[in-house]
């Protein structure tokens, strides 16, 4: 048989770049301290400041992998590029609600053209790369563009907005429509997980860490906006007395986001040998989401 070095470097090549680049790329930044680097000036919003810094920080310092085409190490990634699109779906519902709600005088003011900007663009796939075939064969904006892009407006906005020139709306209503959106959202995460768990089989579910991952780090990028939103809205919480049950949400998130099993199985929920680490998730989603709607029910009285 003829021998043919092209081809085994080539092979060599590819066994060692793919694992390596992964090992090297591989990030699940769940650093639950993680704040703004600039300390957010005064009148501003510390929930905007945190919003942008956590998206600058999966583009520009981890690297944005959802979108990586397949000669690229990061293609072969599964884990890091699910926590990454459930941060930003997170996000994106925070946006919208800043533009909907907290970001304007009740309904009848006008939209703000920084936070509408940002609301489209952190809705944008987080899988496209220069190009798209499915759509043109040109090329096309990808999602880490898209997404710089929002980072620059959500920064106008609270420049803006320490300046005087922007609203941020900080009345108990709002406060209370914003959570009860962000606990319809943990439902639906809840319901996607029970879906899951109830299909569970006896064979490994290849598919669960992805669901596990998104939902991991859709709760990550809550955790932190909720944080940040304690001291938006320090005033509310403290005229309602809601500091202890605040925290409380906090530290359910917090564990929630702390889960990071070296395998996710998807076993039967009272398995002995092979577990189900999404019911131990679905069960912490299921209390924040409660918590939220306690803490709802309190800004009702």
């Amino acid at each position: 048989m003829p021998r043919r070095p092209g081809a085994l470097l080539l092979l060599a090549l590819l066994l060692v770049y793919y694992p390596v680049g992964m090992i090297w790329i591989h990030t699940i930044d769940d650093d639950l301290d993680f704040a703004p680097p600039d300390a957010v000036a005064a009148g501003g919003s510390r929930a905007i400041a945190t919003a942008a810094a956590l998206v600058t920080r999966e583009v520009d310092a981890h690297r944005w992998t959802p979108n990586d085409p397949f000669f690229l190490p990061g293609a072969a990634l599964d884990n890091m590029p699910n926590f990454q699109l459930g941060m930003v779906a997170a996000l994106a519902r925070f946006a919208v609600e800043m533009t909907d709600q907290l970001g304007r005088t009740r309904g009848s003011s006008d939209v703000d053209p920084d936070l509408e900007k940002a609301a489209g663009l952190l809705k944008y796939p987080g899988d496209v790369w220069v190009f798209d075939p499915t759509v043109s064969l040109a090329p096309t904006a990808t999602s880490e563009s898209q997404y710089r892009a929002a980072v620059k407006a959500l920064h106008s906005y609270n420049r803006r907005l320490a300046a005087g020139a922007a609203v941020f709306d900080r009345r108990v209503d709002n406060l209370q429509g914003v959570l009860d959106r962000f606990a319809a959202d943990i439902g639906a995460a809840s319901a996607a997980l029970d879906q899951r768990v109830r299909g569970a089989g006896w064979l490994i579910d290849i598919e669960a860490d992805d669901l596990f991952y998104r939902t991991k780090g859709r709760l990550y990028a809550y955790h932190l906006i909720l944080g940040a939103l304690q001291t938006d809205f320090a005033r509310v919480i403290e005229e309602r007395d809601l500091r202890g049950a605040w925290e409380q949400m906090l530290t359910t998130t917090r564990e929630a986001v702390g889960l990071a099993p070296l395998v996710v199985i998807n076993g039967a929920p009272d398995g002995l040998i092979l577990p189900s680490h999404l019911a131990a998730q679905g069960f912490y989603v299921l209390r924040a989401r409660t918590q939220l709607r306690e803490i709802t029910n309190i800004l009702q009285k």
